[in-house]
C-alpha cells in the first residue's frame, strides 16, 4: 500500500511538472531561467561549474538557460537544474537591474560616519528602524572602531543632502555626532563578489 501511495505521489509530481513547462511557449521552455523556487536542497559542495555558473549570472542575470548552458559546456535540462539548486540553497538571492543614478537624479554619493549618544540594544534598534524608513540609504553597516555606523547614501545634489540631513537628524534620535563624506570620484563601484573555486587536494 505506502509503495502504492509513493509511486502515485511521484506520478503526479511528474505531471505536474509536465503541465507547467508545456504551459511554456515551446520555444522559451530551454531559453528561460525559472522562477525561484522550493525544492529539495542538495547538500554537495560546491564544484567548478557551480563557480562558472554564478560567475556567468553576475555578469548578466538575464542570460538565458541555453546561452548559460553553452558557456558551462552543460546540456539546457543539466544547467537548469543546477541553477535551480542554487537558488533553493540560496546562493542566488535574487535577480535585479542596475540603473544609472546621474540620469535618475541621484547623481551625489556620500558617506556618513555616526556615533550614537549611547550604545545599549534600545538605541540600536531604533536607531535601524529610522534607517529602514530612509530610501536614500542605500547601506548601512554597523562597524568597530573610532564611530557606530557606516551610512552610505544617494542624492540629488547638496541642496537635497541639506535636507535629508536634517531629516536624518530628527528620525534618528539619539545621534551625538556625524561626519560626512561627499564622493568625488567613483574608482570603483562592482557588484559583483569575488568568487575563489576550493582548491582540489592535488593542489
Amino acid at each position: 500500500m505506502e509503495i502504492i501511495f509513493l509511486l502515485a505521489t511521484s506520478w503526479a509530481i511528474a505531471l505536474s511538472a509536465a503541465e507547467a513547462r508545456l504551459a511554456v511557449p515551446e520555444e522559451e521552455r530551454d531559453n528561460a531561467i525559472p522562477p525561484f523556487r522550493v525544492i529539495d536542497p542538495m547538500t554537495r559542495p560546491l564544484d567548478s561549474i557551480d563557480y562558472n555558473i554564478l560567475r556567468a549570472l553576475q555578469e548578466d542575470g538575464r542570460i538565458t538557460n541555453v546561452d548559460l548552458a553553452k558557456r558551462v559546456h552543460l546540456s539546457p535540462a543539466a544547467c537548469l537544474e543546477r541553477v535551480r539548486r542554487l537558488q533553493a540553497d540560496g546562493f542566488i538571492q535574487k535577480y535585479t537591474a542596475l540603473l544609472d543614478p546621474v540620469r535618475l537624479d541621484a547623481g551625489l554619493l556620500v558617506f556618513v560616519e555616526v556615533v550614537l549618544d549611547r550604545t545599549t540594544p534600545d538605541a540600536f534598534d531604533d536607531f535601524r528602524r529610522a534607517i529602514a524608513s530612509m530610501p536614500e540609504i542605500m547601506e548601512c553597516h554597523m562597524v568597530a572602531g573610532g564611530f557606530d555606523y557606516l551610512v552610505k547614501a544617494r542624492l540629488k545634489d547638496m541642496g537635497e543632502y541639506r535636507e535629508f540631513l536634517g531629516r536624518f537628524l530628527f528620525i534618528t534620535r539619539g545621534v551625538r555626532e556625524t561626519h560626512t563624506y561627499p564622493v568625488m570620484e567613483e574608482v570603483k563601484n562592482v557588484t559583483a563578489i569575488p568568487l575563489r573555486p576550493p582548491r582540489s587536494p592535488a593542489e
